[in-house]
């Protein structure tokens, strides 16, 4: 339910990798190291948009992004190599930032909490071994809706969940683009880079 407008917004929508959650890439580094690649190279594969988007909208399972990203390594490495870093960077564990979702602990209590994701089928499960399956109010993936961020509908979506107009959400992530898009709609946004970016957002409610 919307809160009243003596709030700045009436919904947060929240983006989760690279603001709540965060991937170990130790392992994929120390294989690149070993196999003579620059640092970051398996993830240039691993997030390019023709390997990354199918994965992101439901097209595709894991094991055929797995496939993927060591086909797009067997150019620069040998094939246990390629199929070794592939298997690393599909399978790296992650971590949550406690201090970012103690922030977003607190505004829920205040207002709706919606996480905005751009991720695959498997999502719940990560969010249930990190203990954060109750941490929105909902979850939009976009491997589930059909729909990426920065396409427009999934803002929609997200705001619709939250119960608010697009014009009363605060539209939290790290990448511009998102950003940008959520802006184009109307929504308060901040350009994540750290944890004090979002004490400043959300003082008006905490």
């Amino acid at each position: 339910m919307p809160m009243s407008h003596a709030l700045p917004f009436d919904a947060v929508l929240c983006d989760l990798d690279g603001v709540i959650r965060f991937y170990d890439t130790a392992e994929v580094t120390r294989l690149e190291r070993e196999a003579g690649l620059p640092e970051g190279t398996t993830a240039a594969i691993g997030y390019a948009p023709e390997t990354d988007l199918p994965l992101l909208l439901g097209q595709i399972t894991r094991a055929q992004w797995t496939r993927t990203i060591a086909q797009g390594l067997g150019s620069h490495v040998s094939s246990s190599q390629a199929q070794a870093l592939a298997h690393a960077f599909a399978g790296a564990g992650s971590r949550a930032d406690e201090a970012v979702v103690g922030l977003l602990r607190q505004v829920r209590e205040r207002c709706p909490l919606v996480v905005v994701t751009n991720a695959p089928v498997w999502l719940d499960d990560d969010l249930a071994v990190l203990g954060l399956a109750d941490l929105a109010d909902s979850v939009v993936n976009s491997s589930l809706v059909g729909v990426a961020k920065p396409h427009r509908r999934i803002y929609e979506i997200a705001a619709e969940q939250a119960g608010a107009r697009p014009d009363r959400c605060l539209f939290v992530d790290d990448r511009q683009e998102n950003v940008d898009a959520a802006r184009e709609i109307g929504m308060a946004t901040v350009l994540y880079r750290a944890v004090e970016d979002l004490k400043a957002a959300l003082a008006p409610v905490l």
